[in-house]
């Protein structure tokens, strides 16, 4: 499912385009077109992670977030700031609006695993579904498998794309649990990446699949 399809009906003056974590069931690729510049994750960071997800250390939200329940074990967490937005059931998504633009500024999703995607395509399945869903420019900056979650496994792509009027970049993992598997989404402005990016991360960090 895309953010395009969400606003529709809840925040029609945010912007359109925006991929969401949906990757709808028999989705495929169509594009070939994906640039691929990958920064190597092969040196362990801080975390005892690949270096691009030093920052990934599962633990329990900050006690002022709010937190979605799904079926099974699920949560997604987000700063109570947030608005809860629209989406499918059995998904969660919350958003922050930029002030007088009506852009996404930050964005979170959390979705069952809907499609073929699995740990070992994933770091190639995301980037091709956000070209389905109408991104350009696709660039993969980031990527890694056997990443440590609350409650699972994961494998997880940063990337960064074009819309129709500006440009993402995200945090993109799917999270393999004892209940199954699941998708969380923790996108933001490329321009304002460096001041959200710590959000996202918590955010992620605290998910449960």
């Amino acid at each position: 499912m895309s953010l395009k399809h969400i606003v529709a009906s809840t925040l029609p003056l945010i912007a359109l385009g925006l991929a969401a974590a949906g990757c709808g069931a028999g989705a495929t690729s169509t594009s070939s077109a994906t640039t691929r510049t990958v920064v190597s994750t092969a040196a362990p960071g801080a975390a005892g992670n690949p270096s691009g997800f030093a920052w990934l250390r599962p633990a329990p939200p900050p006690t002022d977030w709010t937190t979605v329940r799904l079926p099974g074990t699920m949560a997604l967490a987000y700063p109570s700031s947030w608005s809860r937005i629209h989406s499918d059931p059995g998904t969660a998504s919350a958003a922050l609006e930029q002030s007088g633009t009506g852009l996404v500024s930050e964005y979170l999703n959390a979705t069952p695993q809907q499609g073929p995607e699995t740990l070992q395509n994933w770091a190639h399945f995301r980037p091709d579904h956000n070209q389905d869903e109408g991104d350009r420019h696709e660039q993969v900056l980031s990527s890694a498998e056997g990443l440590r979650f609350r409650n699972g496994t994961g494998s997880c792509v940063i990337d960064r794309y074009r819309t129709s009027r500006t440009s993402y970049e995200e945090i993109a993992c799917l999270v393999r649990g004892s209940h199954g598997a699941s998708v969380i989404v923790a996108a933001a402005l490329t321009a304002h990446w460096a001041h959200s990016a710590p959000t996202l991360e918590r955010a992620v960090s605290a998910f449960l699949a």
